[in-house]
């Protein structure tokens, strides 16, 4: 990678959704409205059906600058494509951890049971009193224990499934050190980030933990440098931050497309930095 800022990350996607029954969709794409309102960033969805006419939506804000397009989708299938360039130059100003964020993101969730988790990480990184040193080492014990398997679990899987087979995706990573952090008591989240550096490129999944009562960035694949990701979406887990999401109608396995890249180029990465993602 080379050794300088970026300034400004490019992203273009395209989602093929396969409508088998019609009506509403939920895809969560877009960047993180703080993001795309920045004086020199610039976006464009469009939404179109298989024989060419606009298909109806609606864009719905959401915690933390995400955004939902909210489609009325055809039967038959439904082409989105969303372009985007965001400018990120410049170290983020760290977000305070609010009241509300210390209790709803310290909770067990859907794919993230900590009280399952509360032995082995009291065992683990009980003993340590730095909120820093603990969530470093949180991370690097996900990144040493899985080894980054694509196809080695599924949708359902919660973040036990990779603490006990080994493998897992970008998910699984992220699912696992925001379960082990809540098991410690430290409040962490999921997020849905554009990554450019990741190889092979996709939409990327990542945590925040809580530091000091100030958000950070943390990525156990260690797969693309933190200070170039672009916020998508925030949530309790992966059920919070989906692409796709069912609001009626049904759609068969989708097709989805994503370039990411950074302008002039990548940055140095060093895991142990903290990094606030903006």
């Amino acid at each position: 990678m080379n050794a300088q800022q970026t300034e400004s990350v490019t992203v273009q996607t395209q989602l093929v959704i396969p409508v088998e029954v019609a009506g509403r969709l939920a895809v969560s794409v877009a960047v993180a409205d703080h993001l795309a309102e920045q004086a020199a960033s610039t976006e464009s969805v469009t939404l179109t059906a298989s024989d060419g006419t606009v298909v109806p939506h609606r864009e719905v804000p959401l915690d933390r600058g995400m955004r939902l397009h909210v489609i009325d989708a055809p039967q038959g299938e439904v082409t989105l494509t969303y372009d985007a360039t965001v400018a990120v130059a410049g170290a983020a100003t760290p977000e305070q951890v609010s009241d509300a964020d210390a209790f709803s993101y310290v909770l067990p969730s859907r794919y993230c049971p900590s009280d399952r988790l509360s032995g082995l990480a009291s065992a683990e990184f009980g003993h340590i009193e730095s909120d820093a040193e603990r969530a470093r080492r949180i991370v690097s014990w996900v990144h040493d224990r899985l080894s980054y398997t694509p196809g080695s679990t599924v949708a359902t899987d919660d973040a036990l499934t990779p603490l006990l087979g080994g493998l897992g995706v970008c998910r699984d990573y992220a699912h696992l050190v925001v379960a082990l952090a809540r098991a410690v008591g430290m409040p962490a989240r999921y997020v849905s980030v554009y990554a450019p550096g990741l190889s092979p490129m996709d939409a990327h999944a990542v945590a925040e933990i809580a530091v000091d009562g100030q958000w950070f960035l943390f990525d156990a694949t260690r797969l693309a440098p933190r200070r170039s990701m672009v916020r998508i979406g925030t949530g309790r887990d992966a059920a919070d931050v989906a692409i796709l999401s069912s609001l009626g109608g049904v759609s068969g396995p989708t097709t989805f497309e994503v370039t990411a890249t950074a302008a002039p180029g990548l940055p140095t990465e060093d895991p142990d930095d903290l990094v606030a993602l903006a």
